[in-house]
């Protein structure tokens, strides 16, 4: 590898970390949090949730399978900085088409390799997420460490504006992308793709910072899915008639984001079904009355055990949020339907009256296991009865 320029990661409490700079030759703030997933570090890089966030992983090897053009899930990473313990020397993988150290020098995000993931991990988990400063420039950590302390911070931000699609879209009018994906093996060493059912069924789905993968899913269960930016009113998208309405993911603060509520509690009142994923999720919460809070360092991984409340299962699913929906907050009318088994915060809501219901975590994982997917199998079913 060579010798590596030094790179430094401050935090707002005065700790400094100190080790290698991989990827450009930047500075950022940001929210410092950490992701214990074992593998996925490009759609994570890729994932619009994670805008204004300094990401550590928690597994030590990261970049062993480089990276690639299909496995991104956004037109671009968000991150503001990237935190490994160990930057895999090697890439090797028939897919890959460059290094994840080249990938983050082409996007301008600062990487810092080396320093001791288990102590930052333990640090934040105890004093909650900490606004943080990363650099690979020339910086005293004097400096970094009043970066990080005067920082905005992601409360009362909005960063949906900055992450969605500034015009609205029909996702993949073609289908090709949406095909599930098989590998080679035995005499088919072409893999192949399952055909899709056409798609019959039109809805809208509000970017709020949306994964490619949800509109994947949506498009496989036989939704024509046109995308509208964050900020569309509810009357234009009760204009197009779709048979349902489906609410991203995304960054940031949900308090903050008071034209999305109130377009979507004029959706929620109209009637029409709607099914909400991650801030969609705490957006839905809101325009039916509840409030939103900060968790002390949220749940971002793919190992969270999530209770369904009237079946009594149990999914092993994805998660990636610093925020959650107070559930003494909601009206008589909404009911939880599920709850994290790690700490009983809310993970799933329905309605009583109206065809509505939203999850906290994420059923297309992309990287993550696949319990929750059939979540959407139950939009395509409340669509069509509705």
């Amino acid at each position: 590898m060579g010798h590596r320029m030094r790179a430094i990661l401050a935090l707002e409490d005065g700790t400094i970390f100190q080790g290698e700079a991989f990827g450009a030759q930047a500075s950022a703030c940001g929210e410092v949090c950490f992701n214990t997933s074992m593998t996925g570090y490009q759609e994570i890089l890729t994932d619009p949730s994670y805008k204004g966030q300094i990401v550590t992983m928690t597994y030590p090897e990261i970049g062993n399978y480089g990276v690639n053009a299909q496995d991104v899930e956004s037109w671009r990473p968000h991150v503001a900085g990237f935190v490994v313990r160990e930057l895999s020397p090697v890439v090797s993988n028939w897919r890959s088409t460059q290094s994840l150290d080249a990938y983050l020098k082409e996007h301008g995000i600062p990487g810092i390799q080396g320093i001791d993931t288990r102590a930052l991990t333990k640090r934040l988990r105890i004093r909650g997420s900490m606004n943080g400063f990363i650099s690979t420039e020339a910086i005293s950590p004097a400096e970094a460490q009043a970066k990080a302390a005067a920082w905005h911070g992601l409360a009362g931000v909005d960063y949906v504006k900055e992450v969605t699609h500034p015009k609205a879209f029909d996702w993949e009018t073609h289908g090709v992308d949406s095909q599930r994906f098989t590998l080679p093996s035995g005499n088919n060493l072409a893999g192949s793709a399952a055909a899709l059912p056409p798609a019959d069924i039109p809805i809208v789905a509000y970017d709020f910072g949306i994964k490619y993968n949800i509109l994947r899913c949506l498009r496989r269960q036989g939704f024509a899915v046109h995308v509208v930016p964050a900020t569309t009113p509810a009357a234009q998208v009760l204009a197009r008639k779709p048979a349902g309405v489906f609410l991203s993911n995304g960054p940031g603060d949900p308090a903050a984001l008071g034209y999305a509520v109130s377009a979507i509690s004029e959706l929620v009142k109209s009637g029409i079904p709607i099914f909400g994923i991650c801030l969609g999720h705490q957006i839905l919460g809101q325009a039916v009355g509840g409030k939103t809070f900060k968790l002390k360092f949220g749940h971002r991984g793919g190992n969270h055990p999530v209770k369904d409340l009237e079946s009594g299962r149990v999914e092993i699913t994805s998660q990636n949020h610093g925020f959650a929906v107070d559930p003494a907050s909601l009206p008589a009318e909404v009911v939880v339907d599920r709850i994290n088994l790690n700490d009983q915060t809310v993970e799933g809501m329905c309605h009583r009256k109206k065809p509505v219901f939203s999850v906290q975590y994420h059923p297309e994982a992309s990287p993550g296991p696949h319990d929750a997917s059939p979540l959407f199998a139950k939009f395509r079913q409340q669509v069509s009865q509705g």
